[in-house]
Protein backbone atom coordinates (compact mmCIF):
# COMPACT_ATOMS: atom_id res chain seq x y z
CA UNK A 1 0.00 0.00 0.00
CA UNK A 2 1.25 3.48 -0.87
CA UNK A 3 0.62 6.57 1.18
CA UNK A 4 0.12 9.91 -0.50
CA UNK A 5 1.09 12.73 1.84
CA UNK A 6 0.13 16.39 1.42
CA UNK A 7 2.20 18.28 3.97
CA UNK A 8 3.87 21.54 4.79
CA UNK A 9 7.34 20.25 3.98
CA UNK A 10 6.43 19.21 0.44
CA UNK A 11 6.67 22.80 -0.78
CA UNK A 12 5.30 24.20 -4.02
CA UNK A 13 5.12 21.81 -6.90
CA UNK A 14 5.88 18.73 -4.88
CA UNK A 15 3.58 15.93 -3.80
CA UNK A 16 5.47 13.36 -1.80
CA UNK A 17 4.65 9.73 -2.36
CA UNK A 18 6.09 7.29 0.12
CA UNK A 19 5.86 3.56 -0.40
CA UNK A 20 5.05 1.81 2.84
CA UNK A 21 5.35 -1.60 1.21
CA UNK A 22 8.81 -3.04 2.09
CA UNK A 23 8.90 -4.80 -1.27
CA UNK A 24 8.72 -1.42 -2.97
CA UNK A 25 6.12 -2.64 -5.47
CA UNK A 26 3.79 0.34 -5.22
CA UNK A 27 2.93 2.29 -8.37
CA UNK A 28 3.48 5.98 -7.62
CA UNK A 29 2.22 6.99 -11.06
CA UNK A 30 -1.08 5.23 -10.40
CA UNK A 31 -1.26 6.99 -7.03
CA UNK A 32 -0.62 10.33 -8.76
CA UNK A 33 -3.53 9.63 -11.11
CA UNK A 34 -5.78 8.83 -8.15
CA UNK A 35 -4.72 12.03 -6.42
CA UNK A 36 -5.53 14.03 -9.55
CA UNK A 37 -8.96 12.41 -9.81
CA UNK A 38 -9.69 13.42 -6.21
CA UNK A 39 -9.19 17.07 -7.15
CA UNK A 40 -12.09 18.39 -9.22
CA UNK A 41 -10.00 20.87 -11.18
CA UNK A 42 -7.20 18.43 -11.95
CA UNK A 43 -9.66 15.74 -12.97
CA UNK A 44 -11.56 18.13 -15.24
CA UNK A 45 -8.47 19.55 -16.95
CA UNK A 46 -6.88 16.12 -17.36
CA UNK A 47 -10.03 14.70 -18.90
CA UNK A 48 -10.12 17.66 -21.28
CA UNK A 49 -6.64 17.15 -22.72
CA UNK A 50 -7.00 13.36 -22.86
CA UNK A 51 -10.25 13.60 -24.83
CA UNK A 52 -8.68 16.21 -27.14
CA UNK A 53 -5.49 14.22 -27.74
CA UNK A 54 -7.12 10.80 -28.21
CA UNK A 55 -9.57 11.61 -30.99
CA UNK A 56 -9.55 9.39 -34.07
CA UNK A 57 -7.68 12.05 -36.02
CA UNK A 58 -4.95 13.79 -34.05
CA UNK A 59 -4.98 17.58 -34.16
CA UNK A 60 -1.58 18.31 -32.64
CA UNK A 61 -2.15 22.04 -32.21
CA UNK A 62 -5.34 21.46 -30.24
CA UNK A 63 -3.70 18.67 -28.26
CA UNK A 64 -0.75 20.91 -27.36
CA UNK A 65 -3.09 23.73 -26.39
CA UNK A 66 -5.08 21.43 -24.10
CA UNK A 67 -1.86 20.18 -22.51
CA UNK A 68 -0.68 23.73 -21.86
CA UNK A 69 -4.03 24.60 -20.29
CA UNK A 70 -3.73 21.58 -18.00
CA UNK A 71 -0.25 22.60 -16.88
CA UNK A 72 -1.27 26.25 -16.43
CA UNK A 73 -4.52 25.66 -14.56
CA UNK A 74 -3.66 22.70 -12.35
CA UNK A 75 -1.53 22.90 -9.23
CA UNK A 76 1.94 21.61 -9.94
CA UNK A 77 1.75 19.19 -7.01
CA UNK A 78 -0.67 17.21 -9.19
CA UNK A 79 0.85 17.77 -12.64
CA UNK A 80 4.40 17.10 -11.40
CA UNK A 81 3.16 13.95 -9.68
CA UNK A 82 1.91 12.62 -13.01
CA UNK A 83 5.01 13.64 -14.98
CA UNK A 84 7.80 12.79 -12.55
CA UNK A 85 6.49 9.90 -10.42
CA UNK A 86 9.12 7.38 -9.40
CA UNK A 87 8.80 3.91 -10.97
CA UNK A 88 9.98 0.49 -9.85
CA UNK A 89 8.69 -1.51 -12.83
CA UNK A 90 8.01 -1.22 -16.54
CA UNK A 91 4.23 -0.93 -16.16
CA UNK A 92 4.60 2.17 -14.00
CA UNK A 93 7.16 3.67 -16.38
CA UNK A 94 4.84 3.12 -19.34
CA UNK A 95 2.01 4.88 -17.51
CA UNK A 96 4.36 7.80 -16.86
CA UNK A 97 5.39 7.89 -20.54
CA UNK A 98 1.75 7.91 -21.62
CA UNK A 99 0.89 10.90 -19.43
CA UNK A 100 1.06 13.45 -22.27
CA UNK A 101 -0.63 11.10 -24.80
CA UNK A 102 2.55 10.76 -26.88
CA UNK A 103 0.86 9.28 -29.95
CA UNK A 104 -0.58 12.73 -30.66
CA UNK A 105 1.41 15.23 -28.60
CA UNK A 106 4.88 13.78 -29.14
CA UNK A 107 5.37 11.11 -31.81
CA UNK A 108 5.12 11.50 -35.57
CA UNK A 109 5.62 9.30 -38.64
CA UNK A 110 9.14 10.63 -39.19
CA UNK A 111 11.67 12.13 -36.81
CA UNK A 112 12.88 15.55 -37.96
CA UNK A 113 16.48 16.61 -37.56
CA UNK A 114 16.99 18.12 -34.10
CA UNK A 115 18.63 21.27 -35.45
CA UNK A 116 15.72 21.80 -37.83
CA UNK A 117 13.30 21.29 -34.94
CA UNK A 118 15.27 23.80 -32.89
CA UNK A 119 15.08 26.27 -35.76
CA UNK A 120 11.32 25.81 -35.98
CA UNK A 121 11.02 26.34 -32.23
CA UNK A 122 13.10 29.51 -32.31
CA UNK A 123 10.85 31.02 -34.99
CA UNK A 124 7.99 30.94 -32.48
CA UNK A 125 8.45 33.46 -29.61
CA UNK A 126 6.59 31.27 -27.13
CA UNK A 127 8.59 28.12 -27.90
CA UNK A 128 11.82 30.10 -28.06
CA UNK A 129 11.33 31.52 -24.57
CA UNK A 130 10.46 28.10 -23.14
CA UNK A 131 13.55 26.50 -24.70
CA UNK A 132 15.77 29.31 -23.39
CA UNK A 133 14.29 28.84 -19.93
CA UNK A 134 15.04 25.12 -20.07
CA UNK A 135 18.67 25.72 -21.03
CA UNK A 136 18.98 28.28 -18.22
CA UNK A 137 17.50 26.29 -15.34
CA UNK A 138 18.54 22.78 -16.41
CA UNK A 139 22.03 23.70 -17.55
CA UNK A 140 24.50 21.23 -16.07
CA UNK A 141 26.84 22.91 -13.61
CA UNK A 142 30.05 21.56 -12.09
CA UNK A 143 29.78 24.09 -9.26
CA UNK A 144 26.91 22.33 -7.50
CA UNK A 145 26.44 18.89 -6.01
CA UNK A 146 23.18 18.33 -7.87
CA UNK A 147 24.72 19.65 -11.14
CA UNK A 148 21.75 22.07 -11.30
CA UNK A 149 22.21 25.87 -11.14
CA UNK A 150 21.95 26.91 -7.48
CA UNK A 151 21.08 23.28 -6.65
CA UNK A 152 17.51 24.18 -7.61
CA UNK A 153 15.68 21.08 -8.84
CA UNK A 154 12.30 22.83 -8.79
CA UNK A 155 13.37 25.43 -11.35
CA UNK A 156 14.58 22.72 -13.73
CA UNK A 157 11.37 20.69 -13.44
CA UNK A 158 9.31 23.84 -13.99
CA UNK A 159 11.33 24.77 -17.07
CA UNK A 160 11.10 21.23 -18.46
CA UNK A 161 7.32 21.23 -17.97
CA UNK A 162 7.14 24.56 -19.79
CA UNK A 163 8.32 22.86 -22.99
CA UNK A 164 5.36 20.47 -23.04
CA UNK A 165 2.78 21.68 -25.53
CA UNK A 166 5.35 23.34 -27.83
CA UNK A 167 7.10 22.11 -30.98
CA UNK A 168 9.95 21.07 -28.66
CA UNK A 169 7.73 18.85 -26.48
CA UNK A 170 9.97 16.33 -24.66
CA UNK A 171 9.02 12.95 -23.26
CA UNK A 172 10.40 9.66 -21.99
CA UNK A 173 11.73 7.72 -24.97
CA UNK A 174 10.66 4.32 -23.65
CA UNK A 175 9.33 2.46 -20.61
CA UNK A 176 12.75 1.77 -19.11
CA UNK A 177 12.32 2.36 -15.39
CA UNK A 178 15.95 1.76 -14.38
CA UNK A 179 17.71 4.02 -16.88
CA UNK A 180 15.17 6.37 -18.44
CA UNK A 181 16.03 8.65 -21.34
CA UNK A 182 14.28 11.90 -22.28
CA UNK A 183 14.38 13.85 -25.53
CA UNK A 184 12.25 15.79 -28.00
CA UNK A 185 10.96 13.81 -31.01
CA UNK A 186 14.00 14.29 -33.25
CA UNK A 187 17.27 12.68 -34.32
CA UNK A 188 20.65 13.75 -35.68
CA UNK A 189 20.36 11.96 -38.99
CA UNK A 190 21.19 14.01 -42.07
CA UNK A 191 23.01 16.61 -39.98
CA UNK A 192 25.89 16.85 -42.42
CA UNK A 193 28.81 18.84 -41.03
CA UNK A 194 26.61 19.96 -38.10
CA UNK A 195 26.35 16.51 -36.57
CA UNK A 196 28.51 17.44 -33.57
CA UNK A 197 26.32 20.46 -32.82
CA UNK A 198 23.21 18.34 -33.21
CA UNK A 199 24.48 15.64 -30.85
CA UNK A 200 25.39 18.28 -28.29
CA UNK A 201 21.87 19.70 -28.44
CA UNK A 202 20.33 16.24 -28.03
CA UNK A 203 22.63 15.46 -25.12
CA UNK A 204 21.16 18.45 -23.27
CA UNK A 205 18.09 16.24 -22.88
CA UNK A 206 19.30 12.64 -23.00
CA UNK A 207 22.40 13.04 -20.84
CA UNK A 208 21.33 15.96 -18.69
CA UNK A 209 22.32 15.00 -15.14
CA UNK A 210 20.57 18.04 -13.68
CA UNK A 211 17.24 17.02 -15.23
CA UNK A 212 17.77 13.37 -14.36
CA UNK A 213 18.66 14.13 -10.73
CA UNK A 214 15.67 16.50 -10.42
CA UNK A 215 13.26 13.82 -11.66
CA UNK A 216 14.78 11.12 -9.46
CA UNK A 217 14.67 13.42 -6.43
CA UNK A 218 11.00 14.26 -6.93
CA UNK A 219 8.80 12.44 -4.46
CA UNK A 220 11.65 11.81 -2.02
CA UNK A 221 12.70 13.68 1.10
CA UNK A 222 15.35 15.66 -0.81
CA UNK A 223 14.42 19.27 -0.10
CA UNK A 224 15.92 20.66 -3.31
CA UNK A 225 12.73 19.75 -5.16
CA UNK A 226 10.87 22.28 -3.04
CA UNK A 227 13.01 25.14 -4.38
CA UNK A 228 14.04 25.97 -0.83
CA UNK A 229 17.33 27.41 -2.06
CA UNK A 230 15.58 29.86 -4.37
CA UNK A 231 11.79 29.97 -3.99
CA UNK A 232 11.31 32.44 -6.82
CA UNK A 233 13.47 30.66 -9.39
CA UNK A 234 10.60 28.75 -10.89
CA UNK A 235 8.71 31.98 -11.54
CA UNK A 236 11.47 34.29 -12.67
CA UNK A 237 10.21 34.31 -16.25
CA UNK A 238 6.43 34.76 -16.43
CA UNK A 239 6.31 33.54 -20.03
CA UNK A 240 8.16 30.36 -19.14
CA UNK A 241 6.39 29.30 -15.97
CA UNK A 242 3.75 26.58 -16.48
CA UNK A 243 1.75 27.88 -13.51
CA UNK A 244 1.18 31.48 -14.52
CA UNK A 245 -2.57 31.24 -15.07
CA UNK A 246 -4.79 31.60 -12.02
CA UNK A 247 -6.39 28.20 -11.37
CA UNK A 248 -10.12 28.01 -11.95
CA UNK A 249 -11.17 26.15 -8.84
CA UNK A 250 -12.53 26.69 -5.38
CA UNK A 251 -10.31 26.78 -2.35
CA UNK A 252 -11.78 23.45 -1.30
CA UNK A 253 -10.07 21.83 -4.31
CA UNK A 254 -6.69 22.55 -2.77
CA UNK A 255 -7.33 20.23 0.13
CA UNK A 256 -6.49 16.56 0.11
CA UNK A 257 -9.44 14.23 0.39
CA UNK A 258 -9.18 10.88 2.17
CA UNK A 259 -9.32 7.67 0.17
CA UNK A 260 -8.19 4.14 0.84
CA UNK A 261 -4.42 4.15 0.57
CA UNK A 262 -4.14 7.93 0.93
CA UNK A 263 -3.44 9.96 4.06
CA UNK A 264 -3.70 13.74 4.27
CA UNK A 265 -2.21 16.04 6.89
CA UNK A 266 -4.10 18.89 8.56
CA UNK A 267 -5.19 21.77 6.33
CA UNK A 268 -2.64 24.18 7.75
CA UNK A 269 0.16 21.78 6.83
CA UNK A 270 -0.61 22.21 3.12
CA UNK A 271 0.81 25.72 3.08
CA UNK A 272 3.82 25.92 0.74
CA UNK A 273 6.93 28.00 1.16
CA UNK A 274 5.83 30.56 -1.43
CA UNK A 275 2.37 30.97 0.11
CA UNK A 276 3.74 31.55 3.61
CA UNK A 277 7.23 33.01 3.31
CA UNK A 278 7.34 34.04 6.94
CA UNK A 279 7.96 30.39 7.82
CA UNK A 280 11.19 30.40 5.82
CA UNK A 281 14.15 29.19 7.87
CA UNK A 282 16.19 32.13 6.60
CA UNK A 283 13.58 34.57 7.96
CA UNK A 284 13.64 32.81 11.31
CA UNK A 285 17.44 33.14 11.38
CA UNK A 286 17.26 36.88 10.78
CA UNK A 287 14.56 37.32 13.41
CA UNK A 288 16.51 35.34 15.97
CA UNK A 289 19.63 37.40 15.31
CA UNK A 290 17.73 40.70 15.78
CA UNK A 291 16.13 39.46 19.00
CA UNK A 292 19.53 38.38 20.34
CA UNK A 293 21.09 41.76 19.55
CA UNK A 294 18.21 43.62 21.22
CA UNK A 295 18.52 41.43 24.31
CA UNK A 296 22.26 42.08 24.55
CA UNK A 297 21.76 45.85 24.28
CA UNK A 298 19.13 45.82 27.02
CA UNK A 299 21.43 43.75 29.22
CA UNK A 300 24.34 46.16 28.74
CA UNK A 301 22.03 49.09 29.51
CA UNK A 302 20.87 47.43 32.73
CA UNK A 303 24.45 46.70 33.83
CA UNK A 304 25.42 50.31 33.11
CA UNK A 305 22.56 51.64 35.27
CA UNK A 306 23.52 49.30 38.09
CA UNK A 307 27.10 50.55 38.00
CA UNK A 308 25.90 54.17 38.24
Amino acid sequence: MCVFVCGMNTGPGKAQSHCSDPSGTCNQCLDATKACNLNDNCKRQRSNYISTCTRSECNRKRCHKALRQFLERVQSQYSFGLLFCSCQDQGCAERRRQTIVPTCAYEDKLKPNCLQLRKTCRLDPFCRSRLADFHTHCQMSDDSISTCPNDDYQACLTAYTGLIGTDMTPNYEDANHTDFSISPWCSCRNSGNQEEECEKFLQDFRENTCLRNAIQAFGTDITKTTASTNPEAGHSNPTASPNITKPEYDETDLKCRPLKGFICEEDEDSIGTEENPEWSSSNWSVGLKLCTEAWMLSLLFAVGNAAL
